[in-house]
């Protein structure tokens, strides 16, 4: 018997990383285009490691993710207002492997090419072009008008 069911679509959710990079709030407000052209939601990623390096400044109460919070914060005010319903995951790990990860069951994975650390004759950065290779859905990955 054929039966006339309707099976609900999960929303689409655009993954974007953002790192507070000049390229990272311009692949924000992309995904955010996108997200709002489909109905969709956005996805904010942010991602910190502890320092490689040892550092003497560094105290050993000192983490990263305040920092990484407030960049990616400061980053979503600057695209939605700062009343902004977007919540932000700041997540500890590499951030190529954070996003990869995350853009399981995503329609979209949404970077900027280049983030804030890096050389600046690159046209590409290390997480973009991982995010690209590896990525569970399509990657878009942004330029900065700057």
């Amino acid at each position: 018997m054929n039966e006339n069911r309707i099976v609900p679509v999960p929303p689409t959710r655009v993954v974007v990383g953002v790192d507070g990079s000049e390229h990272a709030v311009e692949a924000l407000r992309v995904a955010k285009r996108i997200a709002d052209a489909v109905h969709g939601t956005v996805e904010v990623i942010a991602t910190w490691e502890w320092p490689f390096m040892y550092n003497p400044i560094v105290t050993p109460d000192y983490s990263p993710e305040p920092e990484t919070r407030s960049a990616a914060t400061a980053a979503v005010e600057q695209v939605y207002g700062a009343a902004s319903p977007i919540p932000i995951d700041v997540v500890q790990g590499p951030a190529a492997k954070v996003l990869i990860d995350a853009s399981q069951g995503a329609q979209m994975l949404v970077v900027g090419s280049r983030g804030r650390g890096g050389f600046a004759g690159l046209l590409l950065g290390s997480v973009s072009a991982a995010c690209a290779e590896h990525a569970h859905c399509p990657v878009l990955v942004v330029h900065s008008a700057v």
